[in-house]
């Protein structure tokens, strides 16, 4: 994507199934877990940049010994910085200890922190808010019985935190902020407390309370409390949680709008937010690896043992397509397919767009995201030219040109633009800033003939336009094309995100700006006023207003308004723009169907609300996050 986009976030979870011991002798290390958490979490990295946090439980430890530790860090490199300081750790065991006790599991769980069965790790992409240690998961919600401490992090954005943080206090709480993060573990809190006293009175009178805290903990029902705190969540989430005791979980939303994979054997349980972080991790097949169900929590006990329960009523399965096309690692084989099958689809209408003039056209791409669908852009290429060589070889069709030249003609590819990272855009004043963004790409001389050749660039989506409009189609003029196609692999991006990806503010998007300055071109900003007066009178409509902004114009027309906005007048070639259709991303991505921000059609109510009160804030002016 050229324009940065931000998203949150990344989880990591693994339980050891076996006491420590059984991993230092098998693997020489005590370091088994924090080692193969590492990978899980570098592999993810992609999934958050602002900071990170590792947290960790060991299981049946005695009073009085610190049994849950915790690291954040917002270092421009925190994983490493987490890991680096836990290595010190069993570095200085060693040290003191000498090599027995080093390697000692009853030593290092009695004095060395991190030396836990269950660890929980989170990447964090900050999509609102300051960048502090602070706003770093995982969470601690923490109380003098271990049964009653939480450890939490997640992947989400709840759309009702109001609503929440209103149950909270009628519950009786005084909650501290007023944000989905703390507002969920508080819930979640709430009635892993319950589940406590249920099971305290329950045998009470029957055991001292000693024994009753050994009997709480091994019949704690997790499943129980999260069915019960879950049922009001509204948004798209994957929530990790750890319990003092050492059980833990991961609960998916209904809609499935956010991802969570596991993977279980007589060692271990791992869940992550990607399938290739726990195939690398692990080093195991792909169809190894389960996808946790909308609507499902995956829990494992404190003696390890494990399942997948049904939390809540599982609606339409409409996980996240804007997240395969762009923030999901395209390693995962399915998104690779997937993000392939995009730019080949995109085929008709580019080859409509030059004219069918295959000659006269060199295809590129934007670095680097959209190099997948790049590749099957090709592909659909090569299979246009093998169609036309079978129907005039084969079927006898007229061709006008040469034979040969048909034979052995290929599609000019070339890699155009690159980014110069050494470029740093540190100047404010605005007209010295615009040419120095002009300068951050570069770009590749020598292979475009002046006025003669058209440039199709590929880019994965199209969300502001910035960088198109300041940096990239200035980069590419300087090659003096006669056309410059700009291709977005996904469809217009029309709606905001309440979900988890920061887009929230609907001015920003280039869609809509374009259909703006329709309205105003074909004087119907009426509509402007009717959707604000909708949104203002039904805040809680269960009804997309805004569906009636876009509703006189054309896909194409929005298309071709994008690109007179992106092209400065110092801009020479012929500027077109084609977007992914709709039709051809659910086709893409048969089994991620979840397309609000293209269509307006939310999975939940919440983000109809949303939707609503962020075109509402654009009408008033105010720049705030719409939930």
């Amino acid at each position: 994507m050229s324009d940065q986009i931000k998203h949150e976030c990344g989880i990591a979870m693994l339980r050891l199934r076996k006491p420590l011991q059984y991993y230092i002798d098998k693997y020489g290390s005590p370091m088994y877990a924090p080692n193969r958490l590492y990978v899980l979490m570098q592999k993810q990295i992609n999934r958050g940049q602002d900071g990170a946090g590792l947290a960790n439980i060991k299981i049946g430890t005695s009073p009085g010994t610190r049994y849950i530790s915790r690291y954040r860090s917002v270092e421009p490199q925190a994983v490493n910085d987490i890991f680096s300081k836990i290595s010190k750790k069993y570095k200085k065991a060693r040290k003191i200890g000498g090599d027995v006790l080093g390697m000692d599991a009853e030593y290092l769980k009695n004095n060395i922190a991190f030396s836990g069965e269950v660890w929980l790790g989170h990447l964090r992409y900050g999509t609102h808010g300051e960048n502090s240690i602070e706003t770093c998961h995982p969470f601690l919600r923490q109380n003098n019985w271990r049964s009653r401490n939480l450890v939490m992090a997640g992947n989400f954005n709840m759309t009702n935190v109001e609503k929440l943080f209103s149950k909270l206090v009628e519950l009786g709480q005084h909650p501290k902020e007023k944000t989905d993060t703390v507002t969920v573990m508080e819930k979640i809190g709430h009635f892993l407390d319950e589940e406590n006293q249920r099971i305290f009175d329950k045998y009470k009178g029957e055991y001292t309370n000693e024994e009753i805290t050994e009997v709480i903990e091994r019949e704690l029902d997790v499943a129980r409390i999260l069915r019960r705190s879950c049922r009001d969540f509204d948004g798209g989430y994957a929530m990790a949680g750890m319990i003092g005791n050492g059980s833990s979980f991961v609960v998916r939303d209904p809609s499935g709008i956010r991802p969570a994979y596991y993977y279980a054997d007589d060692e271990i349980v791992v869940i992550a937010s990607e399938k290739p972080a726990i195939k690398s991790a692990f080093n195991i097949d792909y169809n190894q690896i389960k996808e946790i169900s909308p609507g499902a929590a995956l829990v494992v006990n404190r003696d390890g043992s494990f399942a997948e329960h049904q939390i809540m009523t599982p609606r339409a399965k409409t996980s996240c397509s804007f997240e395969r096309i762009y923030f999901s690692r395209g390693t995962d084989p399915d998104i690779y397919r997937e993000r392939k099958n995009l730019g080949k689809l995109l085929i008709p209408q580019i080859l409509e767009a030059i004219d069918f003039d295959l000659k006269n056209t060199v295809f590129s791409y934007i670095p680097n995201t959209a190099e997948t669908a790049f590749l099957g852009m090709i592909e659909g290429l090569e299979d246009y030219l093998s169609a036309k060589r079978r129907e005039v070889l084969l079927e006898g069709k007229p061709h006008l040109g040469d034979i040969e030249d048909l034979l052995h003609f290929r599609p000019r590819v070339e890699k155009l633009v690159s980014k110069d990272v050494k470029l740093r855009t540190f100047i404010t004043n605005d007209n010295d800033r615009d040419e120095m963004v002009a300068n951050v790409y570069d770009t590749t001389y020598g292979v475009i003939r002046s006025g003669v050749d058209t440039i199709v660039v590929i880019d994965d989506s199209i969300v502001r336009g910035t960088t198109l409009e300041k940096s990239i189609l200035t980069t590419l003029d300087r090659l003096q094309p006669k056309r410059i196609i700009v291709v977005s692999s996904a469809p217009q991006i029309r709606y905001p995100d309440c979900y988890g990806i920061d887009m929230s503010k609907m001015k920003e998007f280039i869609a809509f700006r374009a259909t703006l300055e329709l309205l105003h071109e074909t004087g119907q900003t009426d509509v402007l006023d009717k959707v604000y007066d909708q949104c203002i009178d039904h805040p809680h409509s269960k009804e997309n207003f805004v569906k009636a902004i876009y509703a006189s114009f054309t896909d194409q027309q929005i298309s071709d308004k994008v690109a007179e906005i992106i092209t400065s007048p110092q801009i020479n070639a012929e500027v077109r723009v084609i977007y992914q259709t709709v039709k051809n991303l659910n086709k893409a991505c048969p089994d991620h169907i979840g397309d609000w921000y293209f269509t307006g059609n939310y999975p939940t109510d919440g983000g109809m609300h949303v939707v609503n009160r962020s075109f509402a804030n654009f009408r008033e002016g105010k720049i705030v996050r719409a939930y």
